[in-house]
């Protein structure tokens, strides 16, 4: 499965961006998809996850009530809607893929990742 993620870029404070993560594969071996975040200087750190059964999602404390992670009409798209957007939210931004078997909020979780997008919020 490889992952394509996109939509980063520049806003400022406040702002609001959509970031897009495409599979290239049928991810029917996967329970979900999940996005983390790597700010510099930082350990990657994740976001959100939401499961393909059900639409089950979790948000980080930092991110809840500001952002919201949906699905596509197929198991091969994921999106991450972000509001009210703060400088402390930049960062690098990957998409992975939910292979099962551990806490879905821990990177222990995910074996496949996209390349990440830059995200940029200015004060």
């Amino acid at each position: 499965v490889q992952l394509q993620a996109s939509g980063g870029g520049l806003v400022q404070a406040g702002g609001s961006l959509r970031l897009s993560c495409a599979a290239s594969a049928r991810t029917s071996s996967t329970y979900g998809m999940g996005w983390f975040r790597q700010a510099p200087g930082k350990e990657r750190e994740f976001v959100a996850t939401i499961r393909w059964s059900g639409g089950t999602t979790a948000y980080a404390n930092s991110v809840k009530g500001r952002f919201t992670i949906s699905r596509g009409n197929t198991k091969n798209t994921v999106y991450l809607q972000m509001n009210s957007l703060k400088p402390e939210d930049t960062a690098v931004y990957y998409c992975a893929a939910d292979v099962g078997g551990w806490d879905a909020t821990t990177q222990n979780a995910y074996e496949y990742w996209g390349q990440g997008t830059q995200v940029t919020v200015s004060s």
